[in-house]
Parts: structure tokens; C-alpha cells; sequence
């Protein structure tokens, strides 16, 4: 029997880190990114509608974002470089509310995380440059982004940089407990 792509539930529910089979030669390399039958399976129940593609030098924090009435699961992986990826519970009423997991992504190890809707979610470049590629469940509506402070001390997020690259709008953004009374009108 073949090898089996690992899907490892994460601490935070529907939070799923997926370790794909990769098949190396002389040549090199070739994996499954993405099948449905398989990742559904895993505990990755939803349908993908839009993909999205960035690039970013090293230290640049992209995050934390989310959407309140279309909120997106994203499958997110580095298809060149090293990100510390992360995943905020978002959803007030949840019992780890504001808890965060976070994994390390690379085109080295070839592991996505799965970010179900209802969180918010950020990286970290860690190599030189990175390209990061995610798929989404909802599509991208920019008048219901959200967005939370990326050192907001309540949740406390360990990342791997002190003094990241970040977006003005990033770097002023509120923290987690300014903004719950959005999340619960929204009815995340």
C-alpha cells in the first residue's frame, strides 16, 4: 500500500495541518496539493472558490485578516521560501475564543495549514523571500475585511520576529477585543 497524505487536527477546531505525500527522484519532485475526495476525508470539508498568490521579503508580516460576513477558510502553503503561518480564533461565542496555533510552511517540508472561516489568519516571512499560495472558501470582498493587530497582548501570538514589515493599515489595526462586537453582529 502507497503512502497517505497526514491530516493532523490542530488544538483549535477545524484548524488542520496537512502533510502531503511527496514523490522525489534525480528529477525531482511531485505532490498533490489539492483533492477533494482526500482533503474532505482529512477534515477539510469545504469547497474552494478563489486561489491567491503573494510575495514578500523576509520579516514581512502579512495579517492578521479576516472578513466578517464572507469569512474564508484558506489552505495556505509556501510554494518557495519559509513562512510562520498562524490561525486566530475569531468566533465570540467559541470556547477558545482568541487562542492562536501556528506552523511553520516551507516548499522544504511541503505542509499547508487549513484555517477554517470564522478565524483570522497572518504569516511571517522567515527565509529571504517567499511566495505563499492559499485557496479560499468565500470570495474576497475588501469592504468586510477585518483586520486585528498582529501583537494584540491578549493573544500573545510567539512569533519568530520582533520587528516585522508591516502594512500601515496592519500596524494600527485594533485588537481582537475592540473588535467583537462586529464579529458577534456578523453572526460569526
Amino acid at each position: 500500500m502507497g503512502r497517505e497524505i497526514e491530516f493532523e487536527p490542530q488544538r483549535l477546531d477545524g484548524v488542520v495541518l496537512v502533510k502531503p505525500v511527496v514523490w522525489q527522484d534525480e528529477r525531482g519532485f511531485f505532490l498533490e496539493t489539492y483533492h477533494a475526495e482526500k482533503y474532505r476525508s482529512g477534515g477539510i470539508p469545504d469547497p474552494f472558490v478563489q486561489d491567491n498568490h503573494s510575495f514578500s521579503v523576509r520579516g514581512t508580516l502579512r495579517g492578521l485578516h479576516g472578513q466578517l460576513r464572507h469569512p474564508q477558510g484558506k489552505l495556505v502553503r509556501a510554494i518557495l521560501g519559509e513562512i510562520f503561518d498562524v490561525a486566530v480564533d475569531a468566533r465570540p461565542d467559541s470556547s477558545t475564543f482568541g487562542q492562536w496555533v501556528g506552523a511553520v510552511l516551507s516548499s522544504d517540508n511541503h505542509h499547508q495549514l487549513y484555517v477554517p472561516p470564522g478565524y483570522v489568519h497572518g504569516f511571517v516571512v522567515m527565509s529571504e523571500t517567499a511566495h505563499v499560495q492559499y485557496k479560499c472558501t468565500d470570495l474576497y470582498y475588501r469592504e468586510d475585511e477585518i483586520a486585528v493587530v498582529w501583537n494584540d497582548p491578549d493573544i500573545a501570538i510567539d512569533w519568530p520576529v520582533a520587528a516585522p514589515l508591516l502594512k500601515e493599515r496592519d500596524a494600527r489595526a485594533p485588537r481582537l477585543a475592540e473588535i467583537v462586537h462586529l464579529l458577534r453582529s456578523a453572526g460569526s
